[in-house]
């Protein structure tokens, strides 16, 4: 989730609508400066007995922070707390249970993308030896209750885990439970915006397949391939889902505001503290009326905060988040960026994704997302197929795209190379759930701390 900073400058309180849909078309880009952001968490646990550590104890997550920036990364604060680390490779912060995430910069090709997360997870992991730390990618904590986990001091987290219970059943697993990968990319305007985010919304529910990885809770199959996929279906109904309007005549920046102004606000960010806002409407923040802030009107950082808060499956700010993946090991934080890019970044393999959805029904999407948590590649598609159907195809247009950008490494190698877990997924049939589930019923004989060994970083 977003680390708020106060970065100075001028932040302009917003006078009319069109300051809101400038949020989006301010993020329009010549093909020639679209940039890739990938962003990846773990989970973070003690070897010594797996707990996940406090911010602070000894040896936790505080003392990992500062160990951190050894390596050119600048503390960021809240109140007295760090809280988030700054850097050339992005920004490293905290997700509500400690999850770690970074937060990539925006780079030019998968090369620099590959580049950016093994120095990370390098960095970490020498830090995390020092302190006995480890780290684990996957989409859920295998084996942690809510109640085992700890709270990071973060303001916005206290304002959602008050609010999550009263909008769904599991809106605090999310928090203090999953982790995810996510790709951030940009568009060259409404229309190729527009395009963009039809085609990764209706595809979104392959990432959950592909990516699966979340198959234990509670120390025991929980019944799913992406149980961090079937969280979001019950966390807060007003700023999940398939968002149909996407697919409707006429889509742009101005209904995607209208559908962000509906969206129930969590907070408002001032002089360095969170204000409660929770369940408030931000159409009454622009008349003036917003009962925690009587007679004051947002500013466009207000505005970039409450688009922070909407969690569709694709989330558009000044660019396009693709938010349905689990988190995973390394090849798999590079795998993420190399599908999207694959099919977003080149106008034909663009076309030819559209091609492969675009007589899809609402409801064949919404049946797809529902379903594919638990069953994977064999989620339906419509027309007696299933998802595993089109899943070669898919990725085959994603190769064809990056083939077609022809970014070369050192070596000369095209970016096509990072689709390699994906084949592997596609050749076998089977996901990396359904591997770990596999191993659980047959080499571990039923013992899951096995997974911290075998599935660490």
């Amino acid at each position: 989730m977003s680390t708020r900073t106060d970065t100075g400058g001028i932040d302009p309180v917003i006078e009319s609508r069109d300051q809101l849909i400038a949020a989006f078309s301010k993020g329009e880009k010549p093909k020639d400066r679209w940039r890739i952001g990938t962003e990846h968490e773990k989970f973070v646990y003690s070897r010594k007995d797996h707990h996940a550590p406090s911010y602070e104890e000894m040896g936790g997550i505080h003392t990992l922070l500062i160990g951190l920036t050894r390596y050119g990364w600048s503390p960021v604060f809240e109140g007295e707390n760090i809280i988030a680390l700054s850097g050339s490779d992005g920004t490293i912060s905290l997700e509500p249970a400690g999850q770690l995430e970074l937060s990539g910069a925006p780079l030019e090709n998968l090369h620099q993308t590959c580049a950016e997360t093994g120095r990370h997870l390098e960095q970490v992991k020498y830090v995390g030896d020092m302190l006995g730390l480890g780290f684990l990618g996957l989409g859920m904590w295998p084996d942690k209750s809510r109640v085992e986990l700890p709270i990071m001091p973060k303001g916005r987290y206290d304002i959602m885990l008050r609010h999550m219970p009263r909008v769904g059943s599991m809106g605090l697993d999310m928090m203090l439970r999953t982790c995810t990968i996510q790709t951030n990319l940009d568009y060259g305007s409404e229309a190729d915006m527009a395009q963009k985010f039809r085609v990764s919304l209706a595809l979104q529910p392959l990432a959950t397949a592909l990516f699966a990885n979340s198959p234990f809770t509670d120390g025991k199959p929980n019944g799913f391939l992406s149980y961090r996929s079937h969280i979001w279906s019950d966390t807060d109904p007003h700023r999940t889902g398939m968002l149909p309007f996407v697919f409707e005549d006429g889509f742009g920046y101005e209904r995607y505001a209208d559908y962000a102004l509906d969206v129930p606000m969590y907070f408002v960010y001032r002089d360095g503290k969170y204000i409660d806002a929770a369940g408030h409407s931000f159409r009454d923040f622009l008349a003036g009326k917003l009962a925690v802030l009587p007679g004051e009107k947002p500013t466009e950082k207000d505005w970039e905060d409450h688009l922070s808060t909407a969690f569709p499956e694709v989330r558009m700010k000044s660019f396009l988040e693709m938010r349905g993946a689990d988190g995973g090991p390394w090849n798999r934080i590079c795998a993420l960026p190399a599908l999207w890019v694959g099919l977003l970044y080149d106008q034909g393999a663009l076309d030819a994704a559209w091609d492969v959805v675009k007589d899809w029904s609402m409801e064949e999407r919404q049946i797809l997302r529902d379903s594919v948590p638990k069953l994977g590649l064999d989620a339906p598609i419509g027309g007696g197929r299933k998802l595993r159907d089109i899943a070669g195809q898919v990725v085959d247009i994603a190769r064809s795209g990056l083939a077609a950008r022809a970014r070369l490494n050192a070596s000369g190698d095209n970016e096509t190379g990072y689709l390699s877990a994906l084949d592997e997924v596609i050749a076998s049939g089977k996901t990396h759930a359904e591997r770990l589930l596999d191993r659980y019923h047959g080499e571990w004989q039923g013992d899951l701390s096995r997974i911290y060994a075998e599935e660490s970083f």
